[in-house]
């Protein structure tokens, strides 16, 4: 079993950019939540909410902004953003990834048409399309289709059994029943973006579909064919935005929502949880 890492508060103060009060030599093994820390434990104070919960805490250190007036109850590292600093120690303490660049699994089907950078991870059991174009970094976890058409540029990361590439819904009705629309388009997406697991993101029907640079997905998201997602948005889980619509940069949008199709979103919107979109936002906020 490897042996947990720890670290000095002198030496996360550093690594976070924050400011220390109390002993700067106390060593720190874990990071938890309030309510279930140690005596080796830091944690963090994001929501004042949970503020209350500080005083049955058994933690070595809080992570606390920077206005928090701090007592002799706790060492703290002060920062403007307390959530951040969390997220950058979270990397601290995680184990090592099994992740090693290059890697391609022996069990992942690639066409002969598709072009792949030598820098790249492809899990078990992926498949990847015709006219597919990876670029440098990029990781594609296990059981993940390229169905055709797709190009992912660097450092982008897809979660465990997501599909992209696949066919838009495109039927014209007839008096015979509906007659299938080829989907013509592609699917491009940009650096630095995540992807969670088990979404699907379809190619376009003539245009191409678009996820720009910095967006991140959460699990079961659906974009629809020639939808556009601006860049750094993000999308938790459960989403779909239906085919044609085009969202601005900063989009942030809660779980369990949705949006109509042929829409516009401008830049800098927040939707809550459980929201539909049936108009054009055209105001941020």
């Amino acid at each position: 079993m490897p042996k947990p890492k720890s670290f000095t508060l002198k030496e996360l103060a550093k690594v976070t950019d924050s400011t220390l009060f109390g002993d700067k030599n106390c060593v720190v093994d874990n990071l938890s939540t309030i309510e279930n820390s140690s005596k080796s434990s830091i944690t963090f104070l994001s929501n004042n909410k949970y503020a209350s919960l500080l005083a049955s805490s058994n933690a070595a250190a809080v992570i606390v902004n920077k206005d928090f007036k701090e007592d002799d109850s706790f060492n703290y590292l002060k920062t403007d953003d307390p959530y951040l600093t969390y997220a950058k120690i979270s990397n601290l303490f995680a184990e090592d990834d099994e992740i090693k660049i290059p890697f391609i699994h022996e069990s992942s089907v690639i066409s002969d048409k598709a072009s792949i950078h030598d820098d790249v991870y492809i899990g078990p059991n992926v498949y990847v399309g015709p006219n597919c174009k990876i670029e440098k970094n990029v990781i594609i976890h296990s059981n993940c289709s390229l169905v055709k058409d797709v190009s992912i540029s660097s450092n982008t990361i897809v979660q465990n059994g997501t599909v992209l590439g696949s066919d838009g819904f495109g039927f014209a009705p007839s008096k015979d029943g509906y007659v299938k629309i080829k989907q013509l388009g592609k699917l491009k997406i940009g650096k630095n973006v995540e992807i969670g697991a088990n979404c699907t993101i379809d190619r376009g029907a003539i245009d191409d579909t678009e996820i720009h640079d910095g967006v991140i997905l959460d699990n079961l998201v659906h974009i629809a064919h020639n939808v556009i997602i601006g860049e750094n948005s993000a999308i938790a889980a459960s989403c779909a935005i239906a085919g044609s619509t085009r969202i601005g940069k900063n989009f942030q949008m809660g779980g369990l929502s949705g949006v109509l199709g042929h829409l516009d979103v401008c830049d800098n919107v927040t939707v809550g949880a459980h929201t539909l979109i049936t108009k054009n936002i055209t105001k941020p906020g």
